[in-house]
C-alpha cells in the first residue's frame, strides 16, 4: 500500500516500545533525552549552570555567557551511560493468578533491561574578541538503547463474567536512539553587567524501533497446546506483526541565552533551546500468522513529523566574597508534549519542570587548586500515559514518578586546563563524565 501522513501511529510504535517496560508503580520515560548543561563541572553542580555559564560549555548551556572567557578555549567530555530499564515480562494485568499453566504470578513479573553506553558528548571551541564572543560545539542529546519482552500476560475476570480470561500475544520490543548536534554560538557583552547570547543548531537524528508481536501457539494445529500453558518462545512461523519505525532525518533549531550581573555576588541567567522537527516513517508487515494477510505483506506504511522537546531555563548563583563558595539554581521548562502534537488523544504526556540545585566549595591554597561538588536535580515524570479502555496497554503504560538525581563532583586547576570528574545518580541511569577544558 502507498505511504501516507500517519502521525499517531510514529507515537503508537513508541509507547508500544518504550511503554511496555513498566515498572508495578511507573513505566520508563519515551526515550532519555539530556537536557542538562554539559561538562562533568555542570554535573557536580546538579546540573545547575545557566547563572554561571563562565566556561567553554556556555556554547550550549547558555552562550550568553561566553564573554566571560578572556582567552581562547577547547573543551572535550566524555560520558557514560549505565541504563537499567523497567520492563514487563509477563505475569498478571488484572486478576488473581489461577495457578494454571503459566498463569502462576500475581500481579506484574517485571525486569530489567540493562544497556551501558559511552563516548563524547560534548566538544567545543570558543574564541572571544574584545566585547564578542564566538563558538562551535558538537553535542550528544541522546544516546539510549533498550531491548526487552514479555512472554504469558493474563488478565480476567472481568467484572460481571465469573470465567472471562484472556492471555495477550508475546512481545519482543527493541528501540536503538542517537540524536547528536552541531552548533554555532555568538555573545556580545552589552555593558558591564549584561551579556546575550544567540546561536543556531543542526540537528543528526538516528531513531529504530521494531515491535514484534507472536501468537502464543499455532491455532490451526488441532492438537496446539491449550493457549492458557502455550509458549511460543518467538518462534518464526509465529510471527503475527512486524512494526518498525526509522527516522534517519536532520533538523534545525535555535538558541538564545542571557546573562546578567545583578551584584558582585549574584547573578541570573536563562537560555531557550529550541528542539528540531524531524520526519520518521513506520511499516507494519504481517507474520505467518496475520489473521488476514498473507505473510511478508506490507499492511501498512506511513510518514510523519517528531517534534522534539524544547527547553526553557532560568536560574541564579551566588559566589562568596571569597570566592570560595559557589552556590546555583536552575529551573528548566521541557516542552514534553511537543511529542503528541496531533497523536491518538487517548495517549497523554505533560511538559515537565526540572529543578537543579549545587554547591561548590574551592580550595585556593591547594596546588593544583582544587574544587568539591554536591549537587542534586529533580526528574520530572515524562512517561507517555493511556487513559483508553485497551486492558493491555492499560497493564503496560502505567503513570510514572518523578525521580531525584543525586550528583557529586571533582575539578583540578592547573595553569592552562581544567580536569573535572562528575557523577549523577537515579534509579533509570547512572552518568559519569570527564570533562576538560584548556586555555590558549
Amino acid at each position: 500500500m502507498p505511504p501516507k501522513t500517519f502521525c499517531p501511529l510514529l507515537f503508537l510504535a513508541l509507547i508500544l516500545v518504550a511503554g511496555a517496560g513498566v515498572a508495578q508503580e511507573e513505566a520508563p520515560p519515551l526515550a532519555q533525552f539530556s537536557f542538562s548543561n554539559p561538562g562533568a563541572r555542570s554535573m557536580g553542580f546538579g546540573g545547575a549552570f545557566v547563572a554561571l555559564a563562565d566556561d567553554a560549555t556556555a556554547a550550549f548551556a547558555n552562550p550568553a555567557g561566553l564573554v566571560n572567557l578572556v582567552e581562547p578555549e577547547v573543551s572535550i567530555e566524555g560520558r557514560s551511560w549505565a541504563y537499567a530499564t523497567p520492563n514487563v515480562e509477563g505475569g498478571r494485568g488484572f486478576g488473581p493468578a489461577t495457578g494454571q499453566g503459566l498463569d502462576v504470578t500475581p500481579g506484574l513479573q517485571v525486569g530489567e533491561s540493562t544497556v551501558d553506553l559511552g563516548g563524547v558528548s560534548f566538544l567545543s571551541l570558543v574564541y572571544p574578541r574584545g566585547d564578542w564572543s564566538f563558538a562551535f560545539y558538537r553535542h550528544q542529546a541522546a544516546n539510549y538503547e533498550f531491548a526487552g519482552e514479555t512472554v504469558a500476560l493474563f488478565f480476567g475476570p472481568w467484572p460481571g463474567f465469573p470465567g472471562s480470561r484472556a492471555r495477550s500475544y508475546d512481545y519482543r520490543r527493541a528501540m536503538d536512539f542517537e540524536i547528536a548536534s552541531y552548533g554555532l554560538s555568538g555573545a556580545y557583552r552589552l555593558n558591564d553587567d549584561l551579556s546575550v547570547g544567540l546561536g543556531v543548531s543542526y540537528f543528526e537524528t538516528d531513531l529504530s524501533v521494531r515491535l514484534e508481536s507472536f501468537s502464543i501457539y499455532d491455532e490451526t494445529d488441532p492438537q496446539a497446546e491449550d493457549w492458557w500453558s502455550a509458549h511460543s518462545f518467538f518462534a518464526a512461523d509465529l510471527l503475527v506483526t512486524d512494526w518498525t519505525l526509522e527516522s534517519e532525518d536532520t533538523g534545525w533549531g535555535v538558541l538564545a541565552g542571557l546573562l546578567w550581573r545583578v551584584s558582585e555576588r549574584w547573578n541570573l541567567g536563562a537560555v531557550y533551546r529550541q528542539g528540531p522537527k524531524v520526519r520518521g516513517s513506520i511499516e507494519e508487515r504481517a507474520g505467518p500468522m496475520h489473521w488476514e494477510a498473507p505473510a511478508a505483506t506490507v499492511t501498512l506504511a506511513g510518514t510523519g513529523d517528531l517534534k522534539m522537546p524544547s527547553v526553557f531555563g532560568l536560574g541564579t548563583s551566588f559566589r562568596s566574597r571569597d570566592g570560595r563558595l559557589t552556590l546555583a539554581f536552575e529551573w528548566d521548562r521541557v516542552g514534553y508534549s511537543s511529542l503528541l502534537t496531533a497523536a491518538d488523544p487517548e495517549l497523554v504526556l505533560g511538559d515537565g519542570d526540572e529543578i537543579h540545585a549545587g554547591a561548590e566549595y574551592v580550595f585556593f591554597q591547594s596546588t593544583p587548586v582544587v574544587a568539591l561538588r554536591l549537587g542534586a536535580w529533580l526528574d520530572p515524570d515524562h512517561r507517555i500515559g493511556y487513559r483508553g479502555s485497551g486492558y493491555v496497554q492499560r497493564a503496560l503504560v502505567l503513570p510514572g514518578e518523578d525521580e531525584i538525581h543525586l550528583a557529586a563532583g571533582l575539578g583540578m586547576v592547573f595553569k592552562r586546563f581544567q580536569v573535572d570528574l562528575g557523577f549523577d545518580l537515579s534509579d533509570a541511569v547512572d552518568t559519569a563524565s570527564l570533562s576538560t577544558i584548556y586555555s590558549f
